[in-house]
């Protein structure tokens, strides 16, 4: 077995980067520190009194009982929504001890745990006396998905320091996968790609190597048109990534939370047996999705039906889907090439998707959540029940839950973990990644190094690193210069900008200080005209935000629906972002067309802009990311 307490949620054997551990860095304060304090004082709490509540944890213990036939609560993967919640749970517990959250932890797993059959299968909608046959559903079944949410759990919790109950569960099980579709076993995969991540990872923890045999395995076989039964046509085996082969593919399709877990499988594959075509497969594919399947906010989905990628620059903004879950997904995604290749542009779209699209889910209580995160809101939206089950894609404003509620435990598990995707190291430096404030303590070649990051952003471009130990030898230290910044941004001291970073490398005393500073101008960002949805449109950016125009920031009877604005008129002062937009009344006609421009009255007035992620927070409104240009 490898040493507990090492990497976070992956941790690659032979990347260029090596991830921090739980041990390493810890956010302390600023915008990210918030944002885990609501986490852990109410989203935690509020996913496990949801799922008790109605059931979803329940199942576990009527499956022990051997009354679940008939009584299951949920769809057929709940089972991974508790998984989710012990993921978040043993990250916070890492972040900051509690006494109350680790009985409710180990009480948790226990009621998990019992539900383990003999020859280590565990499953509550499957296998049992009443209900479907085990596997008798790989493309919609999720079991090996939920199977693999309960093997990155136990690796949170090993990594955490603690090789206990859940480890225990996740090993009988693993070894189970193994023996049912090994080599000589079931040849089939998941409809739900998921296990593949998380039986690297167990690999790489315990040093199990048939794990990760199995999980190569699985990414072999995807592509060879094992799984029938979706409801698109001949899309039907592009929906499930089984069209093509993983190492044939160009780009991401189909459905973009499968695309992008299973990507993330692959990448983990390909580092530990050094398949270097698998991986560049997979780079190749990021690379495609980004320039030609991604929203301005690194939202990812643009179809309803199918939850899909949608073709190249397919981008309609009020159709977004752009789930919370894919946005997670693409960060973990990112977070492997990055550790893989060092390439900062991997470390970009990382904020940007965590900034402007995952940040968009939860309500600023941390009590209610978007499933979808469309750019174009065209109604107000209604004011859900706090206390009633909302459709996924139907919630007009944050819901508190969802009949299918992956997203919130995807967000919980995210927060609790966020500090982890900051910084990396090499044996030589230290590589920041992210900004916000945290400190790091670790050890490189030639000694141990302690760094402390503060910083206002994403609001202050201003970043103070303060060394408070280092060895006497040279190192390095490498600062990310975001794209928007390249030219503009200036560090304390001379260095180059090399590969989207400054990097120092000298000998550090300790109390020495690096003051990055980068420009916080609001600025307009134009869409690629093959974007036919938003073309002759316009967004505003500021820093690493995507900002928006919400109607409560307009006139009384005004909706976003009715403005046009000119990109000149754009105004930022101190943290205020300001746009002069335009009403036009034309005369009600029996005809909406014309041969000339429709031309009515026109009113104006100056609105104010606000994050994105933010919006929808101050009541139901209307709210609109790309705004069309006057003339």
């Amino acid at each position: 077995m490898t040493s507990l307490r090492t990497g976070g949620p992956v941790h690659p054997s032979h990347a260029v980067l090596r991830p921090l551990g739980p041990d390493e860095i810890a956010i302390t304060g600023g915008f990210w520190g918030e944002r885990q304090e609501v986490n852990a004082r109410a989203t935690i709490a509020h996913c496990q009194e949801w799922m008790e509540r109605i059931g979803w944890i329940g199942n576990f213990d009527r499956a022990a009982a051997g009354t679940i036939a008939g009584s299951h609560a949920g769809i057929e993967f709940v089972d991974s929504e508790v998984y989710k919640l012990l993921e978040a749970m043993a990250w916070e517990l890492a972040r900051r001890p509690d006494d109350e959250l680790e009985a409710r932890y180990e009480a948790l797993v226990a009621r998990v745990a019992a539900a383990q059959e003999s020859d280590g299968y565990l499953h509550t909608s499957f296998g049992r006396d009443g209900q479907p046959a085990r596997y008798s559903n790989l493309e919609f079944g999720h079991e090996l998905y939920c199977f693999g949410h309960l093997f990155q759990a136990a690796v949170a919790r090993l990594r955490t320091g603690h090789d206990d109950l859940l480890p225990q569960v996740a090993r009988r099980l693993a070894d189970h996968v193994s023996e049912a579709f090994g080599p000589t076993g079931r040849v089939g995969v998941c409809g739900h790609p998921e296990i593949e991540m998380g039986l690297v990872e167990l690999f790489r923890i315990t040093g199990e190597l048939r794990y990760l045999e199995q999980a190569e395995l699985f990414i072999a076989r995807r592509g060879t048109g094992t799984l029938r039964g979706a409801s698109f046509g001949p899309f039907a085996q592009e929906y499930f990534q089984d069209d093509v082969p993983v190492r044939e593919a160009v780009t991401m399709r189909g459905h973009a939370v499968r695309a992008l877990y299973l990507a993330s499988g692959a990448l983990d594959v390909a580092d530990e047996t050094r398949d270097d075509a698998l991986a560049d497969a997979v780079a190749l594919q990021w690379a495609s999705a980004v320039a030609r399947r991604t929203y301005v906010t690194g939202g990812v989905g643009s179809h309803h039906q199918d939850e899909a990628f949608g073709d190249d620059f397919e981008l309609p903004p009020d159709r977004a889907y752009a789930e919370t879950c894919a946005g997670i997904a693409s960060v973990m995604l990112s977070w492997r090439l990055l550790l893989e290749s060092g390439d900062e542009r991997y470390a970009e779209l990382i904020e940007r998707t965590l900034l402007n699209n995952v940040l968009a889910s939860p309500r600023e209580d941390g009590r209610a959540f978007y499933y979808t995160n469309t750019l174009h809101q065209r109604m107000p939206g209604a004011i859900p029940d706090e206390h009633e089950l909302s459709h996924r894609a139907e919630a007009s404003l944050r819901a508190p839950w969802f009949e299918v509620s992956c997203c919130p435990t995807n967000v919980a598990r995210t927060l609790a973990s966020i500090g982890l995707y900051f910084a990396t190291a090499t044996g030589d430096g230290v590589q920041l990644h992210q900004y916000g404030d945290y400190e790091i303590a670790t050890t490189l070649d030639a000694g141990a190094v302690r760094l402390r990051v503060a910083s206002g952003y994403p609001f202050d471009g201003g970043v103070e690193v303060t060394v408070t130990d280092a060895p006497s030898a040279e190192i390095a230290l490498r600062l990310r210069v975001p794209a928007w910044a390249v030219g503009q941004a200036a560090l304390s001291e001379d260095a180059a900008l090399v590969g989207g970073a400054f990097e120092v490398r000298r000998t550090f005393r300790a109390g020495e200080t690096l003051r990055l500073e980068l420009p916080l101008t609001a600025r307009v960002t134009y869409p690629d005209p093959r974007i036919d949805a938003v073309r002759g449109d316009f967004a505003v950016e500021r820093g690493p935000l995507v900002l928006a125009l919400e109607s409560v920031d307009l006139p009384a009877g005004w909706s976003v629906n009715d403005v046009e604005a000119d990109p000149a008129t754009l105004r930022a002062d101190g943290d205020v972002t300001e746009l002069s937009v335009t009403r036009r009344a034309p005369a009600e006609a029996s005809w909406p067309y014309a041969s000339d421009r429709l031309s009515g009255e026109a009113e104006r007035v100056t609105a104010r802009l606000v994050p994105y992620y933010s919006w929808a927070n101050r009541g139901p409104s209307t709210m609109r990311v790309w705004i069309p240009r006057v003339g």
